[in-house]
C-alpha cells in the first residue's frame, strides 16, 4: 500500500479538488500520511492565479523534489496537479522540473488511481493529456474526503468562468462555466449538514451565474439557495465570490429573507471609475455598482461586504485613483483588501497601453489599504461591550478561537475567547472585552 502526502495551494476552490484526491486515495485502499517520510508518492495540487502563486507552486515543487532525492531504497513519485499544469501551456515548467513524474490538469481528476497505480507498475506509466479547455465538474457521487475542520465544509456549486475580465486567466486556466445540477448540490450539502457540518461555504469562481450555462434547466443561485434552506438541520451558509453584475432581486430578497444565509456577502468590485471598469470587461459600471450596493445595504440588516479592489490598472489616472479612495472612504467596508495590478501573460490587460510602473501601483495600494485598515478596526471595535454569537473553530484548556458572522475561514478576522468546557464546532455567545490586532477578544457567558 503506497504512502501519500498531499499539498494543497491557493484557494477554497481548490482545496475541494484536493479533498477528491483524497476521497480517490482512501476509495482505492491507499492511505495519507501527513508525514513526507512514510510517503512514496507526493501530490501537489498547485494554483497558478497569480506570480506569486505560482511562485509557491515552483518553491513546493522544488520542496517534492529534494524529498525525492533524500529517498535511498525506495522509488518515489512526484505528482504535479491542478491550475499550473493547465497554465504551463508552453510546458515552460515541465522542462524546468523534469524529476516530477506526473502532471495532471482538471479533466484528469478522475483519472487519480490510474496514474498512481501505473507508477506502481513502472513499466508502463500512465501519461494524462491534459486538455486545454477543461470541462470537468464533480457531483455529489464522487467520493470526497472532508480536510476542514469537522462543523465547516466548502460546497462548491460551478467551475470555470464566463465572466472574461481583462486582467484575469482563470477562464484560461479552468476552461469555461459549467455548473452542477441542483439536485446535485443539494444531495451534497445534505449529506455534509448530517455529518456534523454546521457551515456550508459556498463557493465557485462565480457562484452568482449558478445555472447560466444550462439556461433550458430553469436553474439560478436563488433557486439553489431555497433548496438549501430547506435541508433540516442547524446551520448556516455563507456565500463567497459574487460578482456585482449579477445579482437580481430574487438573489436579494432570498438572501435577505433567509434564515440560514449569514449576512455576509463577499463581492470583488475591483473599481469604480467608468473607464476603467469598462476596460476591465466587469460587465457593470459605477452608477450599478453604487445601485446594488445601495438597495443591499437598505434590505439586509447588519450586513457584511468583503471586496477587493485593484490599483494601478493601465492608464489608471490620479484622479481615477483619487475616485475609487473617495468611494473606500465614504462606503466603509469592513472587510477589503487592495492588489496593486500585475500583468498576467495572454491576457488583454497585459497589452494594453499606457501600463502602470509596479512600485506606483503598490504605492497606491499601500494608500487605500491604510484607510482600509482604520475603517476595519473601527468596525472591530463597535464589538466592544456587546455579546455576538461565535462559531468555535478551536479549543483547549479552556481558551478558543472561532469567528463571528462577519469572519470567513481562512480569510479574516478571529475571535479570541475564554471559557468552561468549550468545544469545537459548538457556538458560543461571547461578550467582546477589547480588540487586538483586529482579532475580538473575549469570553463565553454561556
Amino acid at each position: 500500500m503506497s504512502g501519500v502526502f498531499l499539498v494543497s495551494l491557493g484557494c477554497p476552490k481548490n482545496l475541494v479538488d484536493t479533498e477528491l484526491f483524497a476521497g480517490t486515495l482512501v476509495s482505492c485502499n491507499r492511505y495519507i500520511t501527513f508525514d513526507d517520510r512514510q510517503a512514496d508518492i507526493y501530490i501537489i495540487n498547485t494554483c497558478a492565479f497569480i506570480p506569486s502563486a505560482r511562485n509557491e507552486a515552483a518553491e513546493a515543487i522544488e520542496t517534492a523534489i529534494k524529498w525525492k532525492k533524500r529517498a535511498k531504497k525506495m522509488k518515489r513519485h512526484i505528482i504535479v496537479a491542478g491550475c499550473l499544469p493547465q497554465y504551463d501551456k508552453d510546458f515552460s515548467y515541465r522542462k524546468l522540473y523534469p524529476e516530477v513524474d506526473v502532471w495532471m490538469g482538471v479533466n484528469n481528476i478522475p483519472e487519480l488511481e490510474k496514474i498512481i497505480n501505473s507508477l506502481d507498475a513502472e513499466d508502463k506509466k500512465f501519461l494524462p493529456i491534459i486538455e486545454k479547455n477543461p470541462d470537468y465538474l464533480y457531483n455529489h457521487t464522487a467520493p470526497r474526503l472532508q480536510l476542514t475542520v469537522p462543523h465547516m465544509a466548502y460546497l462548491k456549486i460551478a467551475d470555470g468562468c464566463d465572466n472574461c475580465c481583462s486582467y484575469c486567466a482563470i477562464p484560461s486556466i479552468r476552461g469555461k462555466l459549467r455548473s452542477r445540477k441542483l439536485e446535485s448540490v443539494v444531495e451534497e450539502a445534505k449529506n455534509l449538514v448530517a455529518n456534523g457540518v454546521n457551515e456550508l461555504v459556498i463557493i465557485a469562481q462565480d457562484i452568482t451565474v449558478f445555472g447560466h450555462d444550462r439556461a433550458e434547466d430553469n436553474e439560478n443561485l436563488a433557486k439553489l439557495l431555497i433548496e438549501l434552506e430547506k435541508i433540516e438541520g442547524d446551520f448556516k451558509m455563507r456565500l463567497l465570490y459574487t460578482h456585482p453584475a449579477h445579482y437580481t432581486d430574487e438573489l436579494i430578497q432570498v438572501i435577505k429573507n433567509s434564515k440560514k444565509i449569514l449576512p455576509y456577502l463577499d463581492m470583488p468590485l475591483q473599481h469604480i471609475n467608468d473607464r476603467i471598469l469598462r476596460d476591465m470587461n466587469r460587465h457593470i459600471d459605477k452608477q450599478g455598482i453604487l445601485t446594488l450596493l445601495d438597495k443591499l445595504l437598505a434590505e439586509i440588516p447588519n450586513l457584511v461586504l468583503r471586496t477587493t479592489f485593484i490599483t494601478g490598472f493601465p492608464g489608471e489616472t490620479e484622479v481615477e485613483f483619487n475616485e475609487l479612495m473617495d468611494f473606500i472612504k465614504k462606503y466603509k467596508f469592513q472587510r477589503c483588501g487592495v492588489f496593486g495590478y500585475s500583468p498576467e501573460v495572454n491576457t488583454p490587460a497585459a497589452s494594453m497601453p499606457n501600463l502602470i510602473d509596479t512600485a506606483i501601483a503598490n504605492e497606491r495600494a499601500k494608500i487605500l489599504m491604510e484607510i482600509q485598515e482604520k475603517i476595519m478596526l473601527d468596525y472591530q471595535q463597535s464589538f466592544i461591550g456587546k455579546t455576538i454569537e461565535v462559531i468555535c473553530d478551536e479549543a483547549e484548556n479552556q481558551m478558543a478561537i472561532g469567528r463571528s458572522f462577519a469572519d470567513a475561514p481562512e480569510i479574516d478576522n478571529r475571535v479570541i475567547f475564554a471559557g468552561k468546557r468549550l468545544k469545537a464546532g459548538k457556538v458560543y455567545k461571547v461578550e467582546i472585552k477589547e480588540v487586538n490586532d483586529f482579532d475580538l477578544i473575549g469570553f463565553a457567558v454561556q
